[in-house]
Formats: C-alpha cells, sequence, structure tokens
C-alpha cells in the first residue's frame, strides 16, 4: 500500500537523515506511523554493531597480527635471499667448471607474485566487514553514530603500516564496544589504542624528569594531548589554556604500545612505561592529579569526559552532523548536552534525546551525503561490491579516501565542502560509473518509486522517466536530491 506524502516524508527523513537510506520497499507503512520509535529501537538492537565474521581474520588484536606476520614476512623473504644467493653462486661454480664465458649472467628466473603486505590484507578485511555492517540495519541510525564518531575520533592510514594494520581495529574495539556506552568509556578506549597512540606520536612523548628523558635529553610531545582538549573533549572554546595541554602531555607520558619484542606483554598492546612517565603531581584545569602512574591519566581523561564543555562540545557536533550545520537549533544543542550531563554521558540516551526531539525533525534535508554513505547507500539496494576496489576507487575518487583523514579534525561536515563544484563533477562522474556497472539490473524509475515512494518528486521521477536509457536514468536516480540529500 502506497504511503500518503506525509507519510513518506517522515519516513524518507528517518532513513536519510539519520540512517544509510532505503532499500526497495523500506519506506513501509510501521516506519511512517512512528520514525522515532524505530530510530530509538536501533540504539537498543547494538548486538548488530559487533563485528563477529569468520571472512574477517583480525577480530581483536590487529596490531599484534601485523607483527606477527610482518616479522614472519622478512624472516622467510631473508630465508629466499639467501637461498637465491646459493642457487648464484651454485649456477656460476657450474658454469665456470663447463668452460662458461666469464660475466656470464645466470639465467632469469620467472618473478614470484608477490602477495599483498600483511597490513593491506588486514585493511582490505577490515573495510569489507565495515560495509557489511551498513547493509543490514533495517534504518542504519547504529551505523551512523559508529561513523561520527569514528570521524571524531579519527586517524589516518597514510601515517605508515601500523595505522593502515589498526584504523579498522581502532574502529571495532574502541568506538563499536562503547557507542552505546559512557562517552568516558569511549574516549579511555580511543585513546589507550595503539592506532591513537601512534597516530598522535604519544609513543615518542617522554618526561623531561622521568629516568628514559634524563638519560636520552628527549622530552614531551603535546599532539594527543593537544588534540584530546581541542578536538575530543572540551572543544576550541571549552577554555583549557597551553598549561593544561602540557600538564595533559606530562600525564599521558609513558602511555605507549608493546613492540613486536613483546618484552612488557602481547605485541600490540597498551602498556604503561614508568620509566618514560613524567614524575610528580600535575594540575590540570584547576585540579591537582597526584603522580599515581597510569591511574593519573586515567582519572584526568574521565574528569575532562564529564566537563561542562565537553557536553556542549559534543551536543553541538552531534547537531551540525545529523541536522543542521548552518544554523544548529540552540534548544536542541541545549537538550543533548543536559542528556549528556545528566546521564554521565550516556551516549544511547544522547542519541534517543537527538531523535526524540522536535527540532531534529524541521527543515530540509539540506546536507550533503558524503561519499561513504553514498557508497553504503547504493549497496544497500544493489548489494556489496564484489571488488575491494570498488569500495576504495569511489572513496579515494570522491576525496574520502577510507580512514586517511585530513587531519586530526577528520572530514567535514559541511555542503560546502561536498557540493563544491570539484565535488559535484566528482560524483556526477561516479554515478555513470556505477549506472554503467549496474547495466540492466534495474528499472530504474521503478526502482526509484520502491526507495523513495511518495517522497520522490515530480521534477525528479520526471527526469527519469524522459532518460535515454536505463544508464542514464540510473544516473539521474544516483545523482537526485532525494539520494544525495540528507
Amino acid at each position: 500500500m502506497a504511503l500518503s506524502r506525509d507519510e513518506a516524508s517522515r519516513a524518507h527523513m528517518a532513513v536519510q537523515r539519520f540512517g544509510l537510506g532505503a532499500r526497495p520497499g523500506g519506506l513501509t507503512a510501521a516506519l511512517a506511523k512512528d520514525p522515532r520509535g524505530a530510530l530509538r529501537q536501533e540504539t537498543w538492537d547494538a548486538a548488530r554493531l559487533f563485528i563477529d565474521d569468520p571472512a574477517l581474520p583480525i577480530t581483536q588484536g590487529a596490531l599484534a597480527k601485523f607483527f606477527q606476520e610482518a616479522l614472519a614476512e622478512r624472516a622467510q623473504r631473508e630465508s629466499s635471499r639467501d637461498d637465491q644467493r646459493e642457487m648464484r653462486v651454485a649456477r656460476a661454480r657450474a658454469m665456470a667448471g663447463s668452460g662458461a664465458a666469464d660475466g656470464m649472467a645466470a639465467p632469469p628466473q620467472a618473478a614470484a607474485r608477490q602477495q599483498p603486505q600483511v597490513e593491506q590484507v588486514i585493511y582490505r578485511a577490515e573495510a569489507v566487514a565495515r560495509l557489511r555492517k551498513a547493509i543490514e540495519p533495517e534504518i542504519g541510525f547504529a551505523e551512523r553514530l559508529v561513523l561520527f564518531w569514528s570521524n571524531h575520533f579519527c586517524v589516518s592510514v597514510a601515517k605508515g603500516q601500523i595505522a593502515r594494520a589498526t584504523a579498522g581495529a581502532l574502529e571495532r574495539e574502541a568506538i563499536r564496544a562503547n557507542v552505546f556506552g559512557k562517552f568516558a568509556d569511549m574516549l579511555l578506549a580511543v585513546e589507550k589504542h595503539p592506532a591513537m597512540l601512534f597516530y598522535l606520536d604519544n609513543r615518542q612523548s617522554v618526561g623531561p624528569n622521568s629516568r628514559a628523558g634524563r638519560n636520552r635529553k628527549i622530552g614531551l610531545n603535546e599532539n594527543l594531548a593537544r588534540e584530546i582538549l581541542e578536538l575530543h573533549t572540551l572543544g576550541v572554546d571549552g577554555g583549557y589554556a597551553q598549561a593544561d595541554v602540557t600538564a595533559l602531555a606530562r600525564i599521558l607520558t609513558g602511555w605507549t604500545f608493546v613492540g613486536p619484542a613483546e618484552r612488557l606483554g602481547p605485541a600490540g598492546s597498551f602498556v604503561f612505561t614508568a620509566n618514560r612517565h613524567e614524575p610528580g603531581d600535575q594540575t590540570l584545569l584547576g585540579k591537582v592529579y597526584p603522580d599515581t602512574g597510569v591511574e593519573q591519566g586515567e582519572r584526568a581523561l574521565r574528569d575532562i569526559a564529564r566537563h561542562s564543555a565537553t557536553a556542549r562540545h559534543l551536543a553541538r557536533k552531534l547537531v551540525r552532523h545529523f541536522v543542521s550545520e548552518a544554523s544548529p537549533p540552540q534548544a536542541l544543542v541545549d537538550r543533548l548536552a543536559a542528556v549528556f550531563r545528566d546521564t554521565d554521558g550516556d551516549l544511547a540516551e544522547v542519541a534517543r534525546a537527538l531523535v526524540s526531539h522536535d527540532d531534529s525533525w524541521k527543515g530540509e534535508l539540506a546536507k550533503m551525503r558524503t561519499p561513504y554513505e553514498l557508497l553504503a547507500a547504493t549497496a544497500r539496494f544493489a548489494g556489496a561490491p564484489r571488488e575491494f576496489g570498488q569500495v576504495l576507487g569511489p572513496l579515494n575518487a570522491l576525496a574520502q579516501p577510507l580512514w586517511a583523514v585530513p587531519g586530526p579534525n577528520g572530514f567535514p561536515h559541511t555542503v560546502e565542502h561536498w557540493a563544491s563544484p570539484e565535488s559535484l563533477r566528482a560524483r556526477l562522474d561516479m554515478a555513470a560509473a556505477v549506472a554503467r556497472r549496474l547495466g540492466d539490473r534495474f528499472n530504474p524509475a521503478e526502482l526509484a518509486d520502491g526507495l523513495f515512494d511518495a517522497a520522490l518528486s515530480q521534477e525528479t521521477a520526471q527526469a527519469i522517466r524522459r532518460a535515454e536509457s536505463k544508464h542514464q536514468g540510473m544516473a539521474i536516480l544516483l545523482m537526485s536530491p532525494e539520494f544525495q540529500r540528507r
């Protein structure tokens, strides 16, 4: 039974503004009747967030896996080089014994096909598993929250092999596991994760007065401390000073991860090294934290997580991401900040407050989907891409490479960024390429009706019907406001 215009608009807003897009026939009467209830239900059903997939070679400890396999690969290469060297010597001797001319080159050997590096194997597996989780849920609100927090606590695989091996694990182990838990738990899990410690250089941070600092004349690296205060918690206007950045950097000295030698524990696990930790009490945001080793940092982060400025910063960022970048409704921001404070940072309650507030449902769908959201929305009706390049290729072409942010502040939320002339040209090219790949699998007009129901505008429906071919009609659908906007 077809929905009325109002019913379809409510259901469409639920799956576009808060989810990852409809599947054919996904705008049901039940969703149209109670879209807020359907979104709240996804916050209760957290089990789908966790990846337990036999196709995924890494379920925990990606860095340990990286170290183990990378070391094994290196040993194998060294052994292979030794074997090749012995073979060359043997051939040279045989040639000399048979009267071969001096300097004659040994016969070329067929080059063995290079296997992908272990960090690339991990990266690919994580990417495929992530996209699969975007296809499963009815709406995708929980997945959108995972994407939001992953961009909030971002790292970049461009940093190096360790980052490439652990970026997906950071999202799974620290963010998915806590996306409907307490923010303080998520914050601690993120800042202790090897991906973040590596990305923001905390393994290079040494207390100047620590035993290691005195012996090696090395000192603080403030990158992690600065981004925690400026980006992860209080915000740039959160009332902290440079002295607080330095104090937090001192508190976090000694926070690192175990290397491949495994002298301090399992490779890739978090470890606190006391000989690198700056000794003494530290004053942060007006509070004195006694030197209790690793607990000094844990207490400081939990206090920062509960700070009123953190509540305001995160509430404003959530509203700007989901509702409006240009004019976030202040009443909605205030409501989310209050819920955050009153529930000790319960992210499930904050998410429910977001979708329950009237201001979240006002206004047009004016924000642009990110490239990853477009990829997920396409996969939700067309199925997951068969080749890994069909995941990374579009993201690279649309300037949102997977887990490869331009800076610690992540990818922008703004319409101006994602709807620039360059971006729109790239989206048009990508829509045409996807339409060609899908071939004649879909009738574009029927697909549009199935995805948008009565929320489909007459202009879009007419443009699709008038297309000269199915490929052109599909490209028009993929570039339509109904598909691109959220």
